[in-house]
């Protein structure tokens, strides 16, 4: 019996109307286009705007696009993984909120964070149903509502954090194409460096934790850049070595969207020149766990079946991590 793989059959994305741009952030915060761009490499990003809007509404549409796409209904859905650092709520899991909103009725389904690593670390998690059998199609969720938890008083964090989603569905592969391999890393010692310290059980919401500013993302952002660009480019490499491939034998790199030169970084450590990379970080900025897939859903038409795909990501925690897939339509 061939062995089976967990591959990407579908893909999806969506991103809000409004686009916040570097000209309306200047009348904001103490900042300019020249000065983002530079450091960045972002020039807009998305926003959610308007009343009752949730992470989970930037899904529904992803997701309803994808399973039509795909030809399928909600209802054969088995399993949802909603990779997210802004639920909806701490619970229910915006995952059985989704699940209701597409009617996906036979679904169970859980939220998973790990930051910007999530969408890597939540397709590592799903592969394992396909390969066992238990499972037939898994849905990878990638969503974050940032301007939700963003301080537009900040210039150091508000610059760099948009609104968007990115789907995909998982399903069993026996021609040798999906996921070949992962390696998945944590250190939760660099959590003092990325954080939202309010809202958990350490800091419970209060007047005071309000007034502290302990609700929005927090950022050491020399230290967390440190890390980024040498953990995110020494994994991308690490799997390529193990996996006994060269630069020419890769389609794409596919690298979370956070700053322009840790994609750089990551890039040429890979020896992997600009036209091999998934760059959209000018348009859409961090997106958290929707960086990855909104990658994919903007280039799916340039994606050939049996491409090589490296994936690489860098997040809070810290989290980091990379996977290689082969691309399977």
């Amino acid at each position: 019996m061939s062995k089976i793989h967990a591959a990407i059959t579908a893909v999806n994305g969506y991103v809000p109307d409004y686009i916040l741009t570097n000209k309306e952030l200047e009348t904001m915060v103490d900042t300019n286009d020249e000065w983002i761009v530079s450091r960045t490499g972002i020039k807009e990003r998305r926003i959610l705007k308007g009343e009752g809007l949730a992470t989970s509404d930037l899904a529904v549409p992803a997701v309803k696009g994808l399973l039509e796409k795909r030809g399928i209904t909600a209802a054969e859905i088995d399993l949802i993984i909603f990779c997210t650092s802004t639920p909806d709520m701490l619970f229910p899991a915006t995952a059985n909120i989704l699940a209701d909103k597409i009617g996906a009725k036979n679904a169970w389904g859980y939220d998973l964070q790990a930051a910007c690593s999530g969408f890597l670390f939540g397709l590592t998690t799903g592969s394992q149903f396909i390969e066992s059998g238990k499972h037939k199609k898994v849905l990878v969720v990638g969503a974050d509502k940032m301007s939700s938890v963003v301080n537009y008083t900040d210039r150091n964090t508000c610059i760099l954090f948009g609104d968007g989603c990115g789907a995909v569905l998982l399903e069993p592969n026996t021609e040798g194409n999906g996921i070949q391999d992962t390696i998945l890393k944590t250190d939760g010692s660099g959590g003092q460096y990325l954080n939202i310290k309010g809202g958990g059980s350490l800091n419970p919401a209060s007047h005071e934790t309000v007034e502290a500013g302990l609700h929005y993302a927090y950022q050491e952002g020399k230290t967390v850049f440190k890390f980024a660009v040498t953990n995110m480019a020494d994994v991308a490499h690490e799997i390529m070595v193990r996996n006994q491939l060269t630069a020419d034998d890769i389609a794409w790199l596919v690298p979370h969207q956070a700053n322009k030169r840790i994609i750089d970084a990551t890039a040429e450590r890979a020896g992997l020149p600009e036209e091999k990379v998934m760059i959209n970080i000018h348009k859409y900025g961090n997106t958290t766990s929707g960086t990855i897939p909104l990658c994919l859903w903007e280039w799916e038409s340039q994606l050939k079946k049996g491409d090589n795909l490296i994936l690489a990501a860098f997040g809070g925690g810290f989290t980091w991590g990379s996977i290689y897939l082969k691309w399977a339509y």
